[in-house]
């Protein structure tokens, strides 16, 4: 059960609107990487995993991935709300607009849609949590690359601490995998190498 807080996570300011690092914060909105993604990815694995412990973590981190979404679609909307449709086009978002005006949809920063095929699930625990500390890296980088792309100090403090939120899923993720290797070695099941 879930409890909605009518509050950000995080507080989002941008310094002023760019289309351009709208563009770009849209792969982590929409994208096989994003926080959609990661958040439906965690809570549909969940259910395969082999201790309450571990059930627990993929929910609480699928429930914050889905926090952070709200956080990066509120700051796709400070960056692209008073923009003229010649200013969305100019910038790359010309079929966004046509479709969307200035509200958002899922997609990448190439305006690929999102897909189900961006969802991982498999049985095995040990192969689901090795994807999402991979899947935490990628979106670790990413952040990484979008601060590298944004000189806006307001903007880059969000994407700072959405950055190391990454960090701490992919250290929660694997300090479950600890206890998974030591359920299946204590009852000496094989899961692969």
């Amino acid at each position: 059960m879930w409890v909605y807080v009518k509050h950000l996570e995080r507080q989002v300011e941008v310094s002023r609107p760019d289309l351009q690092m709208a563009k770009y914060v849209f792969t982590q909105y929409g994208g096989p990487d994003g926080e959609f993604s990661a958040g439906w990815r965690y809570l549909t694995q969940m259910f395969a995993m082999p201790t309450g412990f571990a059930k627990a973590v993929l929910n609480d981190i699928g429930t914050e991935e889905l926090a952070h979404l709200e956080i990066v679609g509120t700051i796709i909307h400070l960056l692209i709300q008073d923009a003229s449709p010649e200013e969305m086009e100019k910038a790359g978002l010309g079929d966004h607009f046509a479709q969307h005006g200035h509200n958002l949809w899922f997609h990448d920063a190439a305006g690929v849609p999102w897909t189900a095929t961006y969802l991982q699930s498999f049985d095995d625990p040990v192969t689901v949590l090795h994807e999402n500390m991979a899947a935490e890296q990628k979106a670790r980088s990413t952040y990484e690359n979008l601060i590298c792309l944004s000189n806006d100090k307001k903007l880059n403090e969000t994407l700072s601490f959405l950055r190391q939120r990454e960090v701490v899923h992919f250290q929660r993720f694997g300090e479950t995998l600890d206890r998974v290797h030591e359920l299946y070695n204590h009852r000496h099941v094989f899961y692969g190498p």
